[in-house]
This record gives C-alpha cells, structure tokens and sequence, in this order.
C-alpha cells in the first residue's frame, strides 16, 4: 500500500465510513503507487523546526487515548533525520500519565498546527525513551537557549504522516506574530497620539490663559468623559497636583459659568467621586437646553486645561457619622452626592440601599460603576422599561431607624417627604437635596421692607424675594438658591415668614426670626427684614 499514513488509520471500519459518506472514491488514490508519506522531507522538517506547540496522544492499558498539549520554545520538537523526530523533558515535568502509557504501549500520535497559516499535520509514530544512560542523545534533544535540567528524552520513529486540510482551523498568533502584524499600526496609533498631545497642549495653554470665577479653591480641568448622551464628568485637579481639600460625602462645589449676556455666576455642583479621593474631584454636569445656560456653557467650554476659581468644598447635604442604615433615593443626575455616599457606606461597610431611578439605562450615569461596587444593594428604576420607582413602598419598607437622602427633581423629593409623613418617620431621618427652589402654585406678590437698606420692594409671586433683592442691587449673601444651606439668612422684624426650606431646624422655624429668601415668603401681605 503507497501511504503509510493510509495503511495505519483506513481500518476496514473506517473504509466502510468513508464509503458511506461519499468520500471513499476521493482516498483510493492512496492505495496505490509507491510508498511514501514515511520519511520527512525539507517541507515537514522546515514545518516542524518552526513550531513551538504540538498535541500528543498515547494509549493506556484500558484502551483509552490520552492527549496532552506540549509547548516549548520554536523548535524544540527536533528532526533528527528523515525518520526520526525527539524531544527534551526536563526536570519537574514528571509526565507521569504519557510515560505510564508508553511504557505499556509505544505507539503515539502527533498534530502539529500552523494557526495563521491554518496548516495541520498529523504524525504516527512509535516513541523510544532516552534517559541518563544515553547523554549525548538527551544532549542533542537539548534546545540551545534553554538549560534547565533534561529529566527524559522522547525519540520517535515516524511510522506515517498526512497533512491534514486547513477547513475550520481557527487563525490564532504567537505575540511575536502579533507585534509584527501591528507594528504598523503602533507606530501610525504613537504618530496620532504625539499630534494629539500636542493639539491638547496648545489647547490647554490657551484655556489655561483665562482664569474664570474668583473662589479661593484654584482648580484646572484634567479630565472630561461622557458619561450618557447629555451627562459629562469633569476631574478637577490642584493645577500643582498637590492634595485638594477634604469633601465629604454630599459636598458640591461652586463653579463660576459664564452667561449668555456675560455675566459670570456659580453653580453648584455635588462632588461624585468618594470622599478618599484626594487628588481629584470629579462632577457631573447634565446639560439642560432649556435651562440659564450654565450647564450648556460648562458642556462647551470646560475643555482640558481649564483653570477655575472655585469655592471650598461645601457640605449642606451631610451623611450620617454613626451606624444607623441609610436607604437613598437618587433620581436623574442626582445620583451624584448620592453615589459619593453609597461609596463611603459601603467602604466602611454600614448598611444601604440604593434605588436609582431614570428614564432608561443609558440616561443613567454611572449606573455601571454602582453596579460593580454594590451589587444587591443597588435597586434601578428605569422607566421606560416598565420599572417606575415605587416611593410609598420604598420609604414604607425602610429599617425603622434608618435615614432618608433624597435628591432629584422636585416631584421625587416632594413625594418621598409625602411618603415618610404618612408613614409617620420623624422629620430628622429625612434628608433633602433639591436641584431648585420647588415651584409654589399658591405663592402671591409680597410687600418686603428691607430696613438697613432704606428699600420697599413688590415682589412678583413668580419671583424670590432674593431675586427681587439682587435685583434692586442689595448686596445679599446666597449660595444654593434652593433653600438646601443658610448663606442666605436673613433675620426678620416684622411679619410673619412662610418657610418653604430644608435648611433651618425646627425650633428656628417655629421662631419666626430668621429666614431664607431664596425660597420663603410669608404668610401675610407684608414683611421687614433686616437687610
């Protein structure tokens, strides 16, 4: 019979499959002319040197083949001659199965595969084992650039080989072969990356020219990603790189923004990243088209190198201390302190439970990140996929001494105060942060005497008293413009304020003396205030 590869592995059985499937007709001409496909030629010999991987399968006493993957450095499956292949073991590698196996049976099967190339191809063959007693075998098995010490040598008389098709060989490359096929590549990506910086290092020493807001926290734009279509992060950075100043958790900072008509404001923004964070602060701005126009000025011009006048971290939001349980509610882009929380919670591993809602996931920033760092205690609430967030529940379900942290649009942080007085949870375990001074359909025009000013101002039903006040060009103090901290303070003389803040304490309320006119008016007509 011509192909000794044929005469070993076309067993009548096989034959009798090859006929049934059609194929038989292709492999006759394999039984006839002269032998040949036993003695290696330049081509497997050039094949094999080049290798470095190959599969071995031997037979054990029960009758069953044992396959083993054996690598090495390119070529250390040696040809010894036209039909003779060997290979070192070192020590270590007891290969206690394929030796027990060939000691019983010496017949093996080799296949070695080209994966780039897809080229495979098949041995036969019977293995001698070369131990100590034969040390100029094991030292020509020996591959040049590696010496530690041979255990065995593996001498193998091929019997037979065929090269196998290429179908359905899976291309896969050595890291050599990878690094040459992408050195071009590498070096167009470093030619892009060198212009990119250089672009970006332009850009920043340009923008690092204006020095927008006068806060005393100096801080320049080192990062900007884009966390959904309308939602970016920005890192805030010490322009030296020096440490910036602690901000707990459901801090914000003051960050100017320039108008429309040029004027220049702040505002405020919550500090997402957690509170461990010394290096960098990162916010989160959503940008509103209909909004002022901060948002839209922050999306547009807070480029790399951006340098910004600040204020100091500000905590009107603050996280409770002891280990009492928090459940927080965050809806749209007020996930941001509340992210900064459910991080410092789980890091000092203090009970929580995080219901996030939005319109869909992909609106939904950092949704990912509170996957990955909260697991179960994570709940989200899209819903446009059917999942409304069910606030009655949500609070109705909360640990008896648990505290409340909501922050979103009004009608989230309206309802949740709904819900926990109807579940009658007392007023200090509810903690709010409002975006905006909520909307009084009831508010009406009121009559303000500002006595240290000389001033008498009618102040709309649409407009805050604050508002009327900086308008008439009284220099009061503000900040959040949303009743969530004190800046704005004011004591009163005369009249009796309606509060509508989450600010004062209830005793400060009850008093009637002091309060907040970027949200509250008053009950009557008529107020005197000491401003």
């Amino acid at each position: 019979m011509a192909h000794r590869f044929a005469e070993i592995a076309f067993t009548d059985t096989v034959r009798q499959v090859q006929q049934r499937l059609g194929s038989r007709a292709g492999y006759a001409a394999m039984d006839g002319g002269d032998d040949h496909n036993h003695a290696l030629t330049d081509r497997e010999a050039t094949f094999i040197a080049t290798r470095d991987s190959f599969y071995m399968a031997t037979v054990s006493e029960t009758g069953w083949p044992y396959v083993q993957h054996r690598g090495g450095p390119a070529g250390f499956l040696k040809v010894l001659d036209a039909r003779t292949l060997g290979f070192a073991d070192f020590r270590g590698n007891r290969q206690y199965v394929s030796v027990g196996n060939l000691l019983g049976d010496d017949r093996v099967s080799l296949i070695l595969v080209d994966y780039p190339q897809r080229r495979r191809l098949k041995l036969l063959g019977r293995v001698r084992l070369v131990g100590d007693d034969e040390p100029e075998t094991l030292a020509a098995l020996e591959p040049d650039d590696y010496r530690a010490p041979v255990e065995r040598g593996f001498v193998i008389h091929v019997e037979a080989f065929d090269w196998n098709c290429p179908q359905h060989i899976t291309p896969r490359y050595t890291e050599a072969e990878v690094r040459e096929r992408l050195a071009s590549l590498v070096d167009e990506n470093r030619a892009l990356k060198e212009a990119a910086a250089r672009h970006a290092a332009a850009t920043i020493e340009g923008a690092g020219r204006e020095l927008l807001g006068d806060g005393p926290l100096e801080l320049v734009v080192t990062g900007v990603r884009q966390l959904t279509p309308r939602i970016r992060a920005y890192e805030l950075r010490d322009p030296d790189g020096s440490e910036l100043p602690v901000a707990a958790a459901g801090a914000h900072l003051e960050v100017p923004v320039v108008l429309e008509d040029g004027t220049t404001q702040v505002r405020h923004y919550s500090i997402a990243s957690g509170p461990g964070r010394r290096h960098a602060y990162e916010i989160a701005v959503l940008r509103e088209d209909e909004g002022r126009g901060g948002s839209r000025f922050v999306h547009a011009r807070f480029g790399l190198g951006r340098r910004l006048r600040c204020s100091m971290p500000r905590n009107d939001f603050e996280l409770h201390a002891d280990a009492r349980p928090a459940v927080l509610v965050a809806g749209g882009i007020g996930i941001t302190p509340l992210k900064a929380m459910a991080l410092e919670l789980a890091a000092s591993d203090r009970a929580l439970e995080l219901h996030y809602a939005g319109r869909s996931h992909r609106e939904m920033a950092y949704l990912h990140e509170l996957r990955r760092e909260l697991g179960q205690r994570l709940t989200v609430h899209a819903s446009r996929d059917g999942s409304r967030m069910d606030v009655r529940t949500i609070v109705g379900n909360a640990p008896k001494d648990a505290l409340i942290y909501v922050c979103g649009p009004a009608r989230l942080v309206d309802a949740v105060e709904a819900a926990a007085a109807a579940s009658r949870v007392a007023p200090e375990r509810v903690r709010v942060e409002r975006f905006e001074a909520a909307p009084d359909p009831g508010a009406r025009p009121v009559r303000v005497v500002l006595r240290r000013s000389g001033r008498t101002l009618v102040v709309p039903a649409e407009r805050s008293i604050l508002d009327a006040m900086l308008e008439a060009g009284v220099d009061a103090p503000y900040s959040c413009r949303a009743g969530n901290c004190r800046t704005c303070a004011v004591s009163v003389l005369e009249g009796t304020p309606l509060h509508r803040d989450t600010a004062l304490a209830e005793d400060e309320r009850a008093g009637g003396r002091i309060m907040l006119p970027c949200v509250s008016r008053a009950e009557g007509a008529c107020l005197t205030l000491d401003a």
